[in-house]
């Protein structure tokens, strides 16, 4: 089941609801992200509390581990992993950029070997496309290749040229092309996502949309953003970008970002968002608030019985000092990931629920507002 209605819009900001097999989500919204299955940090049921509804998994490295057969024996991702929400799988493409070196592509596919045990892999958009389909991910993306922003060429670093960035694009295009053929031919009951790529060139990503829109996709995500470019780069690509996407249908900006990414996102027309700076930053404490950022290892906080945010509402705020968690934090003790973890995402997930109540409301422009002024007011 796919099913994508828009209830309420301001300017380019969009209010709606994603109807998936497994559930349905409301949009705008950000995706906590499970790479090897699992949130760090939290349980399937904390999720659930701090008011997740849908969760990204890696097919690169649950394809490596634990492997499809263990996935296939238990009837895809949904049931090994004790989710029972929907799943975005994201294709391995960012994985392959990330691998660096150690791979080399071609217009088939990409070679490399496996960073768990050294096996030669080769992975191509027909493979991502049956590893996806294993998983039964509820929203499954294209294998692409996510265009770098500089590539290091005799030792030195050059931004990635503009005929770098065609070539890397156009097969992109061609290999969704492919994805679209065999996500058919294994008669996958769920969803298949493009993603427009391009570098930070408009008339790439102009071009790369017209490919992907020819193709009559699902949904549309914008790739290779968040690579190492400069934040005005990224800002000015997803304003350029976002609103040309097709409004009739969900649009995803993929590993993007801080609380005011999400904020410009929303406003530029974006539906779904997923990172991993809320569960990385909780476990090397950086913890988001209302206020702005709190660096709990600050020697500061040693006596402070205030909670994170006095308003926030999440289970580790009404119960813990930040004195309690600056303790646990310099112990080096598991429960403090937990408890940052649950705060950073019950945060992340409530700037989302607030920009949804606020688009109801014909209030978004205010929100953002006052948004940005209570960020930029600072942690007490």
């Amino acid at each position: 089941m796919f099913e994508f209605a828009i209830h309420r819009t301001q300017g380019h900001a969009r209010r709606g609801l994603l109807t998936l097999n497994h559930g349905a989500v409301d949009t705008p919204q950000f995706m906590p992200v499970g790479t090897y299955g699992t949130v760090k940090g939290i349980t399937p049921d904390g999720l659930k509390a701090v008011g997740a509804q849908i969760i990204l998994g890696n097919t690169f490295h649950l394809w490596l581990r634990p492997g499809l057969d263990v996935v296939r024996h238990f009837g895809g991702l949904h049931r090994l992993i004790g989710w029972d929400k929907p799943i975005l799988t994201d294709s391995g493409g960012f994985q392959v950029w990330s691998l660096g070196a150690m791979r080399k592509i071609n217009e088939e596919g990409v070679r490399f070997a496996s960073p768990v045990n050294g096996d030669k892999l080769f992975l191509t958009p027909e493979v991502s496309m049956q590893i996806q389909t294993v998983l039964n991910s509820d929203i499954v993306m294209q294998f692409d290749e996510c265009t770098p922003y500089d590539v290091i060429r005799r030792g030195e670093t050059h931004i990635t040229t503009e005929a770098e960035a065609r070539a890397s694009m156009e097969l992109s295009l061609r290999w969704a092309a492919r994805c679209k053929t065999e996500f058919a031919r294994l008669e996958n009951p769920n969803a298949l996502f493009g993603i427009v790529q391009g570098g930070m060139f408009e008339p790439l990503r102009d071009a790369s949309l017209e490919g992907l829109i020819a193709l009559d996709l699902p949904g549309y995500a914008i790739g290779g953003l968040s690579v190492g470019e400069p934040k005005e780069d990224m800002l000015r690509l997803l304003r350029h970008t976002a609103p040309r996407l097709p409004a009739h249908k969900p649009r995803y900006l993929m590993g993007v970002g801080t609380p005011e990414d999400l904020v410009e996102g929303v406003a530029a027309g974006i539906d779904l968002f997923d990172c991993v700076m809320p569960t990385r930053n909780a476990r090397n404490g950086h913890l988001f608030t209302r206020f702005g950022d709190l660096r709990i290892r600050n020697a500061r906080f040693k006596f402070d019985e205030r909670p994170i945010d006095e308003t926030c509402a999440c289970a580790t705020c009404k119960q813990f000092s930040r004195a309690y968690l600056h303790h646990l934090d310099r112990c080096g003790e598991m429960l403090f990931s937990m408890l940052a973890t649950t705060h950073n995402l019950h945060y992340y997930l409530q700037v989302m629920r607030a920009m949804r109540q606020a688009l109801d409301a014909g209030s978004f422009d205010a929100f953002t507002q006052q948004f940005h002024a209570e960020r930029a007011r600072g942690v007490g």
